[in-house]
C-alpha cells in the first residue's frame, strides 16, 4: 500500500508542476495562439492526472485536502474545456450529457462541502470556513451553468468567459496546492484561502475585458 501511495504521490507532484508552468505559461503569455494552446494541453492533462491521483490518495490515505483539489480540479478543467466545445450556447445549442453531469457532479459536493463546513464551525473548527467558501464557489459555477445551458445567458461569448473561469480557477487549484503543502508560516485556512483571494480580481478583471454582452 506503502509503495503505491507513493506512486501516485510522485505522479500527482509531476503533474501538479506540469499544470502550475503551463498554467503561468497561458496566464502571461499571449492568448489564443500557437503557444497557447501547445500549453494548453498540457495544462488540460497535467490538471486531470492531478485530479484523478488527488482521488486515489485521499482514499489510500484520508486527506480533507487532497480530496477538495481533487474535486475542484476536476469539475473546472473539464467544464472549462467542455465549454469551447459549446460556442453557439446563445444561439440554441444544447449542452451534451457529459455537460450535465459534470454539473450535477458540482452540486452534490457544493452541498457536501457546505455541510460539512457547517459542522466543523459548529464544533469551533476554523477550516469549516474553507468547505463553506470552496462550497459556495462551487454553487456559484452551477448556477452559472444552469442559466447557459437552458439559453438564458446575457453573454454573446459565454463560452469563452466560462472558458476562461474555469481553467483559472483550476491553475488556482494549483497554486492552493503548492502553497498549502509548503506553508510553513501561515495559517492552515489562511494558506487555503489566499490564492483565490488574490486571483479573483484579475479573473473578474479578464472577463470584463472579454465578454460580449447580448443586445
Amino acid at each position: 500500500m506503502d509503495v503505491l501511495f507513493k506512486v501516485f504521490l510522485i505522479l500527482h507532484i509531476v503533474a501538479g508542476t506540469i499544470g502550475l508552468i503551463s498554467g503561468t505559461v497561458n496566464i502571461i503569455g499571449k492568448k489564443g495562439g500557437k503557444m497557447h494552446r501547445i500549453a494548453g494541453r498540457f495544462f488540460l492533462y497535467g490538471m486531470l492526472t492531478v485530479s484523478l491521483s488527488a482521488f486515489v490518495l485521499s482514499v489510500l490515505h484520508p486527506n480533507y485536502f487532497l480530496f477538495i483539489v481533487g474535486v475542484f480540479t476536476l469539475y473546472m478543467v473539464s467544464s472549462g474545456t467542455r465549454y469551447l466545445h459549446l460556442k453557439n450556447l446563445s444561439k440554441g445549442q444544447k449542452p451534451g450529457a457529459v455537460d450535465w453531469l459534470l454539473t450535477y457532479f458540482m452540486l452534490t459536493f457544493g452541498i457536501l462541502f457546505l455541510l460539512f463546513g457547517i459542522y466543523h464551525l459548529i464544533h469551533k473548527n476554523s477550516f469549516g470556513a474553507v468547505f463553506i467558501v470552496f462550497g459556495l464557489i462551487g454553487f456559484r459555477m452551477v448556477r452559472s451553468d444552469f442559466k447557459n445551458f437552458r439559453g438564458k445567458g446575457d453573454v454573446l461569448n459565454t463560452w469563452l468567459v466560462a472558458h476562461i473561469q474555469r481553467m483559472i480557477g483550476a491553475y488556482v487549484a494549483a497554486l492552493t496546492a503548492f502553497l498549502v503543502v509548503n506553508n510553513t508560516l501561515l495559517p492552515a485556512y489562511i494558506a487555503w484561502l489566499l490564492p483565490t483571494v488574490v486571483m479573483f480580481p484579475l479573473i473578474l478583471k479578464w472577463v470584463k475585458r472579454y465578454k460580449v454582452k447580448l443586445g
